[in-house]
């Protein structure tokens, strides 16, 4: 079966929804959201359940619609995201199809061609919003293939029942990393390990301000001013409640990186080794683009290059929501509205 719309959304989660409301908002356009989850709240809902947000609910909200609080929390849980989500694409009636997986998005004269598993779909454009949480990254340590223990990726942490009494290492010096080893500083024998010293944001400063300084970097390099550094000139980790508890509690002291795996555990360049039962990686992600490869737009790194939120070798392919080089802070709640809004106005234009 063939469908044929003006625009094909590929992704349901936090950024597949922005794009999905703003091409609403602009009017005259067919459309339709594709979506591999069987349900709504796309990567949230795969999340440990301790996960927090690193900012109250009404700054982490998608345009339109103002996250509610949740009872008893300054900063959400990943099942209050799940049910925001849920209840905003129902909210706005999104023609959100799931689940759905996209194949490959290749050239078709006037339109793309998004293939899937249950048919093939024909658009004048296409915003490719899949994330990166397919696509965990573990790096490549001397001896990963020798260790005798067990290895997980974030993706695969619930969270510390599974490790009671154990030894774990837990590796990454950002937010993942200092939450998972703050859930884990109780009932477990944590080593915490990273690749620079640990930095911690002030207390006061969360996603708000975090948001703040993107868009003012990202306005300055626009304007060719100096580089502000931005998020990264302020630290790695938003102190949430968990992490400032165990922090204060002198349970999060973060170890320099190890330079190889053992058999039984881990080994420092000064020869001192720590025995371990698990060692869960919290060593970020890689941009979900296999769909994308006929395309022929892989740039450096893996990134497609790209103006704004707009492929610069195919201009009606958007991408969003992956990192900063889609927009300031477009991997975030917050942050994703506003490039959402510049991809569906770009497509609008085009597309008339």
């Amino acid at each position: 079966m063939t469908h044929t719309v003006d625009v094909v959304v590929i992704g349901g989660g936090q950024a597949g929804l922005a794009a999905a409301y703003h091409l609403r908002r602009v009017g005259g356009l067919d459309f339709a959201v594709l979506d591999a989850q069987p349900t709504p709240g796309g990567a949230w809902r795969h999340t440990w359940d301790s996960l927090r947000l690193f900012s109250p609910a009404a700054y982490s909200s998608l345009p339109g619609r103002l996250m509610p609080p949740q009872q008893g929390e300054t900063y959400p849980d990943a099942a209050h995201v799940v049910d925001y989500l849920t209840d905003y694409e129902q909210r706005y009636g999104l023609p959100v199809h799931r689940p759905v997986r996209v194949r490959a998005v290749r050239p078709d004269d006037r339109h793309l061609r998004v293939e899937t598993d249950s048919g093939t779909w024909r658009a004048r454009a296409v915003v490719s919003a899949t994330g990166t949480w397919s696509r965990p990254f573990v790096p490549a340590v001397p001896g990963r293939d020798t260790f005798r223990g067990r290895q997980l990726h974030t993706v695969e942490y619930e969270g510390p029942g599974a490790f009671a009494g154990l030894r774990v290492v837990v590796v990454g010096g950002g937010n993942s990393g200092a939450q998972v080893a703050a859930d884990l500083a109780y009932g477990t024998e944590l080593t915490w390990v990273t690749q620079r010293p640990a930095r911690f944001l002030a207390d006061d400063i969360d996603g708000r301000v975090l948001f703040d300084h993107a868009t003012a970097r990202r306005r300055a390099l626009d304007e060719g001013s100096d580089d502000t550094g931005g998020v990264a000139s302020l630290g790695d980790i938003v102190a949430v409640p968990p992490v400032r508890e165990a922090r204060d509690a002198g349970l999060l002291k973060a170890q320099p990186m190890f330079t190889r795996l053992t058999r039984t555990g881990v080994e420092w360049a000064d020869g001192t080794k720590a025995d371990a039962d698990v060692i869960i990686w919290c060593t970020g992600f890689r941009p979900a683009l296999s769909h994308l490869a006929p395309l022929g737009l892989r740039g450096p790194r893996g990134h497609i290059p790209t103006r704004g939120t707009e492929a610069v070798g195919e201009p009606r392919l958007h991408l969003l929501g992956y990192g900063d080089w889609t927009g300031p802070a477009s991997a975030t709640l917050i942050g994703v509205g506003r490039p959402a809004r510049e991809a569906a106005h770009a497509i609008a234009t085009l597309l008339r």
